[in-house]
């Protein structure tokens, strides 16, 4: 189902690499990229999934890396590639107003046709499950914003990962002053565990002491019309100025892509209890699932009868 190739980006996570766990429980084929000196331990966990990066220690946090992968994904003839932290747990479908787990498979591969509709969505990609409560009503979708984490990335694009800081955040601005669009699908999701609750990674290497004001005046400097020094989540914090609205590219749609064809691409997802479902909710989701199956099933089998 999933058709460009997925990269996770791991460093001092063998142990726990959440996001590789996850991929691999859902049957999804990646490459689990890694440094030399680490590469050993990961195989040891994931096999012949880890591929060895040609260079370690730069102190330039995970820039090199990404860039590697944007490359390699270039050599293997890809149009696009994901690229996904190493610390996310699992994937989710919002449904009616509700996250739901979900295979990998079926939001990585949904996300992509969705995108692939249109010719101008540089970046695109899943937003975090913190940010979509249950019992709100959100967009599928947010057009023009942030994507971070779970990216997946045009290949063609004259733009690359660049600095040492708030690394997402620059190449989602680079694109969008260039006149494209990025796209954050809130129909899927990720569990992605908050920065600096594991070790590894860039918690040693970019947040510790006053590593966040660092990274905020870092992208300031670069981007001074745009972002500002705040302070969220009780720490310093970038803003992107007007909350990101000044971006106001729209998606145009790929020529010849009719609604008809549109119909075409949507994916049959049920409900499936894989154990004893605890939530009342959920149940009752499940219920009403369960009830329009067997209604489609009979209109299906009438004519068929008679």
């Amino acid at each position: 189902m999933i058709r460009y190739p997925v990269y996770v980006i791991s460093k001092g996570r063998f142990e726990n690499c959440l996001t590789a766990k996850a991929l691999v429980a859902d049957g999804v084929q990646f490459r689990l990229v890694v440094e030399p000196q680490e590469a050993e331990n990961y195989r040891a966990i994931f096999g012949d999934l880890v591929v060895e990066l040609p260079f370690s220690n730069l102190g330039l946090g995970s820039i090199p890396a990404r860039n590697w992968v944007w490359e390699h994904s270039r050599s293997i003839g890809a149009e696009r590639h994901w690229i996904l932290d190493d610390n996310m747990r699992c994937f989710y479908r919002r449904y009616k107003a509700k996250r739901i787990a979900c295979s990998a498979q079926v939001a990585l591969g949904s996300a992509e046709v969705f995108i692939d509709r249109y010719e101008n969505i540089a970046i695109g990609g899943l937003a975090y499950d913190m940010f979509l409560p249950d019992r709100q009503k959100i967009a599928p979708f947010t057009l023009n914003a942030h994507v971070y984490s779970c990216l997946c990335i045009r290949n063609d694009l004259p733009y690359r990962w660049r600095g040492r800081y708030n690394e997402d955040t620059d190449l989602c601005l680079q694109v969008l002053a260039g006149g494209w669009c990025t796209v954050l699908i809130n129909a899927f999701s990720v569990k992605k565990m908050a920065t600096m609750r594991m070790k590894g990674g860039n918690t040693d290497q970019l947040y510790a002491g006053d590593g966040r004001l660092r990274m905020a005046r870092a992208l300031e400097r670069v981007w001074p019309h745009v972002v500002k020094v705040g302070r969220r989540f009780n720490r310093p914090q970038h803003i992107v100025r007007d909350e990101w609205r000044k971006f106001d590219t729209q998606l145009i749609r790929k020529p010849g892509l009719t609604d008809e064809e549109l119909a075409k691409q949507a994916f049959d997802i049920k409900l499936v209890e894989l154990q004893p479902v605890q939530s009342e909710r959920l149940r009752t989701l499940l219920r009403d699932e369960l009830s329009a199956t067997q209604k489609e099933a009979t209109q299906g089998e009438g004519p068929a009868a008679g």
